[in-house]
């Protein structure tokens, strides 16, 4: 088991002239609990396929503990075909991979129902450690619900357009 502690940004400026790698993924929910634990399956265009499952460690939304396993990519489609409802409930997206100081960004461009979204995360070893701010980097959204893949997959940006500020 591993803590992930994660911020969140949207992305408002050209990123692309520094990123290192692109990886596409297509991801969806299996489970979702009343106490946050969250079980979700993706598949990487590299032919890399990984069960996840992720809660918040009480008391701090932005640390999790994160289980990560790798399965055959024939499970993983066929979990992401049980998935699907119109594709709704399926995350298409391409992750950049940029470099930064000690860190990586990941900026995840969405597609399909979450056409025009962008947002950056960064990884931390302790929630107060400092990083590097690109100038690209737009306000950070870390903590906002809507933002979460969890919630893209059920209520995707597309939907948005009367809750921008939510």
């Amino acid at each position: 088991m591993e803590l992930e502690i994660e911020k969140k940004f949207l992305v408002e400026g050209d990123f692309k002239p520094f990123v290192e790698r692109v990886r596409k993924i297509r991801q969806a929910y299996l489970a979702t609990t009343e106490d946050g634990l969250i079980m979700r399956v993706r598949v990487y265009d590299d032919g890399e396929a990984v069960l996840g499952l992720k809660k918040a460690v009480e008391g701090d939304a932005l640390i999790r503990r994160e289980f990560m396993y790798r399965i055959p990519v024939s499970d993983a489609n066929e979990l992401l075909k049980m998935c699907a409802d119109g594709n709704k409930n399926i995350i298409e997206k391409d992750r950049h991979y940029i470099p930064a100081g000690k860190h990586t960004w990941e900026v995840d461009v969405f597609h399909g129902l979450n056409e025009g979204l962008v947002v950056a995360e960064i990884e931390l070893s302790s929630p107060d450690e400092t990083f590097e701010r690109p100038q690209w980097l737009g306000r950070e959204v870390t903590g906002q619900i809507r933002y979460e893949n969890v919630m893209l997959a059920g209520i995707p940006y597309s939907c948005w357009q009367n809750y921008r500020e939510i």
